[in-house]
């Protein structure tokens, strides 16, 4: 992955333009996330523990738990995996692996189609064509330390305008016990707290893919190899909490 650094990496979300309601909802994702916490802590878990356990031996670039989450009522999606230390630059910090998480049609807004790509061909079966919101990154203790954004390639969606993604992100909900309840209910949570950065990641994600177009004549940068991040940010569970409850008190 060659993109600079400096052209994908944003600052965490400002809160100051966030009505009550925004704020108040995200408080309260950020409470079903602690509680989440708090619960694993009692059992020495943690989300992606809860996601391996009984998965066998772990293997880099394969899905878990195999078969991917997938919530046939949202249509909501999601899997956990790691890449080889040796196919990926740590020049964000080191990761112990990742969530993607996605969203198929049937769980979309009426309305909402593919974005009109030059090398677009739907899929045979129509709720194929998903989308993928974000990835976010996991430290060896178990806990979130960045997000960002993928080039289409990466995970094989379907590419729909930033716009569209950001009108999908409410219907993000994985509402069920398998393969862990608090595993689902964090992941869910984890798109509402960090709502404003998502929307933030997914506009910066178009700019650098047709940044990376414009620069490079002749390619498809929607399937470049060289190309795979196109915006990331550093987050805090804890520090994005804090900074809803003084939001909501100022």
């Amino acid at each position: 992955m060659d993109t600079p650094a400096d052209d994908i990496l944003l600052e965490p979300a400002l809160l100051d333009a966030l009505g009550p309601d925004d704020l108040t909802a995200m408080a309260e994702a950020g409470r079903c996330i602690q509680d989440c916490y708090r619960v694993l802590r009692k059992s020495d878990a943690n989300v992606v523990a809860e996601l391996l356990k009984d998965q066998g031996e772990f293997f880099e670039w394969d899905h878990y738990p195999k078969g991917d989450v997938y919530d046939w009522d949202s249509h909501s999606q999601y899997y956990y995996h790691a890449h080889p230390p040796e196919n990926r630059a740590h020049r964000y910090g080191e990761e112990h692996g990742h969530f993607h998480t996605f969203l198929r049609p049937r769980g979309m807004p009426a309305g909402i189609r593919p974005a009109p790509v030059d090398d677009y061909q739907p899929p045979e079966e129509p709720n194929d064509a998903l989308t993928h919101f974000i990835g976010i990154s996991m430290d060896s203790a178990g806990y979130p330390i960045r997000l960002f954004s993928t080039n289409r390639w990466v995970t094989g969606e379907t590419w729909y305008e930033a716009e569209d993604v950001i009108a999908m992100l409410d219907r993000f909900e994985v509402d069920q016990a398998h393969p862990s309840w608090p595993t689902n209910v964090w992941i869910t949570n984890m798109l509402r707290l960090f709502r404003p950065d998502i929307e933030n990641l997914l506009r910066k994600r178009d700019r650098t893919v047709a940044a990376w177009q414009a620069a490079h004549r002749g390619a498809n940068a929607y399937e470049d190899r060289n190309l795979e991040l196109t915006s990331i940010t550093a987050i805090s569970v804890e520090e994005r909490v804090r900074a809803v409850q003084r939001a909501l008190a100022g």
